[in-house]
């Protein structure tokens, strides 16, 4: 009857203090290992374990591929890498990113759930979107515990909120309420016979299945349509479940909640636009140099048809610049003359 002791945190956008202030009051002799998903750059993030370390007792390193995991030990998703857990070890893999990012709290969650059930405890600390939260209703299925960061005392509500969504019973808790939480659930015993069989996850060990394997190039010819294209590689997506927590994937692997999409999406179109827009005004430039230099030789007639290509181009982009400042983005730089 081992007690809760595995315990995954998810942290982004002003998770880094989250994670500060949590592990100040973690004990050192916490019999719970913890694994680590804050959302960093590929060439970001290599002194978190530095940083968690020194805030905290517990000694903190970056993770490596097929490392046992160890009572007492804090274990870091390495930069551009998702971490997922095994039966006993740790598996890193530079497989398909999940709503856009790698590492992703939701492959790490999804592999807890299936490795240990209801030993798990997910946490989900401040950040924007909704990453972990298919992971925490995973977790959940399973017999573990979801705890999520208060959303009025984190910087960024939105991953919190996304949790609390998905999640069935999650606690709500300040950090300090989490520490503590996780301390008393690490030393309580959890009777198994008290707990249902748990079938295998197909659907769960399958998508899996696209951070540890190659994608078969077969596997990227036929898939129903979604009417949605995958914005990572361009394949297109098919919806998975019609209930929260909704998810779509590519014949690839990505895997996108309908938050993360849209955002994906956005991003997008808004630099397609920026960049018809740059490339609008540099052919307006470079027309009107043209028109000069025909107008300096005599050649009126090229010159202008040159200034007339120089109008149209700007009169185009005069039209795209208002959709680029209704979408946040500003407008573009340079000059619009």
């Amino acid at each position: 009857m081992p007690g809760r002791d595995t315990v995954v945190i998810a942290a982004s956008a002003g998770g880094l203090e989250a994670l500060r202030e949590l592990f100040h009051h973690l004990p050192r002799d916490l019999p719970a290992a913890l694994l680590v998903v804050l959302h960093v750059p590929p060439t970001g993030g290599t002194v978190l374990p530095k940083i968690l370390g020194r805030a905290g007792r517990l000694p903190v390193h970056q993770a490596v591929d097929g490392e046992p995991v160890q009572h007492g030990m804090v274990y870091v998703a390495p930069p551009g890498q998702h971490m997922l857990l095994g039966a006993d070890v740790i598996k890193l893999s530079q497989g398909p990113r999940h709503n856009g990012v790698r590492p992703a709290a939701d492959p790490l969650f999804m592999s807890a759930a299936i490795a240990r059930g209801e030993r798990m405890i997910a946490v989900v600390l401040s950040g924007t979107l909704d990453d972990g939260a298919a992971g925490c209703a995973a977790i959940e299925s399973r017999g573990g515990v979801v705890i999520v960061q208060d959303p009025q005392e984190s910087a960024y509500e939105g991953m919190p909120r996304a949790a609390m969504a998905a999640a069935e019973h999650p606690h709500v808790l300040r950090l300090a309420e989490i520490a503590a939480f996780i301390t008393s659930e690490s030393h309580s015993l959890v009777p198994r016979e008290q707990l249902p069989a748990l079938p295998r996850d197909s659907a769960l060990e399958q998508q899996l299945a696209f951070q540890l394997e190659p994608v078969p190039p077969t596997a990227l010819v036929s898939v129903p349509r979604s009417g949605v294209t995958c914005p990572e590689c361009g394949n297109p997506l098919r919806q998975e479940g019609s209930s929260p927590p909704v998810r779509f994937e590519c014949p690839a692997g990505h895997l996108w909640s309908p938050e993360s999409l849209v955002t994906a999406q956005a991003a997008g179109i808004e630099r397609v636009l920026l960049s018809a827009t740059q490339r609008l005004e540099e052919r307006a430039r470079l027309n009107t140099v043209l028109a000069e230099h025909a107008e300096a030789r005599g050649h009126l007639t090229a010159a202008g048809g040159f200034r007339a290509t120089a109008r149209a181009a700007r009169t185009a982009a005069h039209r795209i610049r208002p959709l680029l400042e209704s979408a946040g983005m500003g407008p573009p730089p340079g000059p619009m003359t």
